[in-house]
Parts: structure tokens; C-alpha cells; sequence
């Protein structure tokens, strides 16, 4: 399975498992999770392992759209269908047409256009505003959320038969706080993505600094330790990352080292977070040693010798 997403929790490899299992039907999926996890990303892996792979998938953030024109861009508009609309538009779901749609933060969608979006989902129709023609179209939808759809549905904020309609197949994706275990790797990846995007190779992260990486709770997932590892390679002066480079939040509420009320699972030294980086290249390259290593920014003879060495604490 073509997948993106780094990590070996038992909480990720049960993500991976549901993808893997859903992506040769048409079934529809909803994701859900707090922001910032990831829940695009696994949008696209379903979608990448599916046979529509080779045709379009749009991403339709409902979030970041005002409610007046949603309903536009998911269905498309005929010419003077209302102020502004100088000619015809095509919607997300012809644009989509033998390919998916990824309704992202679908339960701000408002209840109008929850209708109308049942209607689709039931008959695989619909009409352009201000148009008059039945439109068929054969989409594959997923949708997502960070809001609790049943409580939304308690406060007549979603409709029932909407949700059941989406929620076919469910896939939780877990904050990462609860699979501290991820950390090392998700480090170790962003780490070779920016050192190599600011030419900062051979950039390294010192104990302490993972230490305080690992012992907070990461509110915004992720998407903030993604934003916290750029942050701290653009600003970092030596060949080692220090606390310093973090953002304060970061360092006051993150234990001194010797804090006996950090949790001992969360802590991992630079060797073991060096073996599973290691091991997470290799298992995204394929096996590919020589595209490893160049990844790494090593020599394939430098690869080798880690990897007998992960092998011998195996």
C-alpha cells in the first residue's frame, strides 16, 4: 500500500489496516479526528490504493468557505444563476466524476446543503444552481470532521440521515498524544524533509531537546510538530537542535530532565529515534537501499553498517 503516513503504533497500524481495507471498494469512509492529525493524508492513501487512483480526486475544505457560496462550489452554477456568475461553473462533483471527492470538516456544512448533499450521495444527481439539466455523476466520497457528529446532531446542527449516510465506514485517527511512540519517527522524517529543503544537512537533534519534544502534549498534532521542527531548523545556529530553538510554550510546559513525573515510555534516546527513522526510509523506499541512503544523506556503506546495527537490537 502506497502510504505517506509514519508510524508503528498499534493505533497507526489499525489506521493503516482500515485503509487497506476499504480502499478497493467504493465504500464511503469518514475520518475523524482532532485538527491536525492527519485526516487528508488518509484521505489520499485510500484514494492512492483505490482502482480510481488515475482519476481526478478534489479536496473540498467546507471549513474554509462561506456557507453562501459552498453550495456553488460543490454543485457548480449556469450563468447569471446569481450575482456575480458571469458564465457557467463546473462543481466539485463534476470535476470529480469517475474519480473521489474529499469533503474535509463536513459537519460546518450548513443543513440546506447537507440536503442537498444527501440527494447526491443517494442518487448520484443533481443540478447546477440556476440550471435545469439532472447531472449523473459516479464519485467517490470521503468525508471528514474534528467535531463529534452525533453531538451535532443532538443540536440540530447535522442531519441523522446524513451521517449515516457518510459514516459507512469509520476511521478514527488518534491525537498524537495517545501514540507517543510515533514521535521519534514523525521527528526523524520532518527532520530529513527541511534539512534538506534549507540545506542544513547532517542537522541533528540533541537529548534534551527530544526530551522536551516528548514530554508535551501537542495540541494542534502533527500539523504543530511538523511546524515546530521547521521553526527550529531555519533558527537553530549549530549542527544540533537545542530547546532553545522551540517555541517558549513549548519549554515551560515541558519537565526538566530528571522530572520524575515524565512518563518513562515517552522517553527515547537519539540511537533508538536514529534505528526506526532508519527502518521508516528503507520501508518507504521500498527496500531500495540506494534510494535510503540518499535520502539520509549517507553513504549506501554508512546505511549498511546501521542497519546491522538496528539489527542487533532487534
Amino acid at each position: 500500500m502506497d502510504s505517506k503516513i509514519i508510524g508503528n503504533s498499534k493505533a497507526i497500524r489499525e489506521v493503516l489496516g482500515l485503509i487497506d481495507k476499504v480502499a478497493q471498494s467504493d465504500v464511503t469512509v469518514l475520518i475523524t479526528g482532532e485538527s491536525g492529525t492527519g485526516k487528508e493524508m488518509v484521505a489520499q492513501s485510500i484514494f492512492r490504493a483505490s482502482g480510481r487512483r488515475a482519476k481526478p480526486f478534489i479536496t473540498l475544505n467546507c471549513a474554509a468557505i462561506p456557507s453562501e457560496l459552498l453550495e456553488s462550489q460543490m454543485f457548480g452554477h449556469e450563468r447569471g444563476a446569481f450575482t456575480g456568475a458571469v458564465g457557467r461553473q463546473e462543481g466539485c462533483f463534476e470535476r470529480a466524476h469517475t474519480g473521489g471527492l474529499f469533503l474535509d470538516e463536513v459537519a460546518d456544512m450548513a443543513l440546506m446543503t447537507q440536503t442537498k448533499l444527501l440527494r447526491v450521495l443517494q442518487e448520484q444527481e443533481f443540478e447546477r444552481i440556476g440550471g435545469k439539466e439532472t447531472i449523473k455523476v459516479d464519485v467517490r466520497i470521503i468525508a471528514a470532521t474534528n467535531k463529534n457528529l452525533l453531538e451535532e446532531i443532538k443540536r440540530g446542527r447535522f442531519r441523522e440521515d446524513l451521517y449515516y449516510r457518510l459514516n459507512v465506514v469509520e476511521i478514527r485517527i488518534p491525537p498524537l498524544r495517545d501514540r507517543m511512540e510515533d514521535l521519534a519517527p514523525l521527528v526523524g522524517f520532518f527532520l530529513g524533509e527541511f534539512t534538506k529543503k534549507y540545506n542544513k544537512a547532517g542537522l541533528a537533534m540533541s537529548d534534551e531537546a527530544m526530551r522536551v519534544l516528548s514530554s508535551y502534549e501537542w495540541p494542534g498534532n502533527i500539523r504543530e510538530l511538523k511546524n515546530v521542527i521547521e521553526r527550529s531548523i531555519v533558527l537553530s545556529r549549530g549542527q544540533v537542535i537545542e530547546p532553545e530553538d522551540f517555541p517558549e510554550k513549548l519549554r515551560q510546559q515541558s519537565p526538566s530532565f530528571g522530572d520524575h513525573q515524565m512518563r518513562e515510555e515517552q522517553i527515547m534516546t537519539l540511537e533508538e529515534m536514529e534505528r526506526m527513522y532508519v527502518r521508516k526510509v528503507l520501508e518507504y523506499t521500498g527496500g531500495n537501499k540506494l534510494q535510503a541512503a540518499r535520502l539520509l544523506n549517507i553513504d549506501p556503506k554508512t546505511l549498511r553498517t546501521k542497519l546491522a546495527d538496528s539489527d542487533s537490537h532487534t
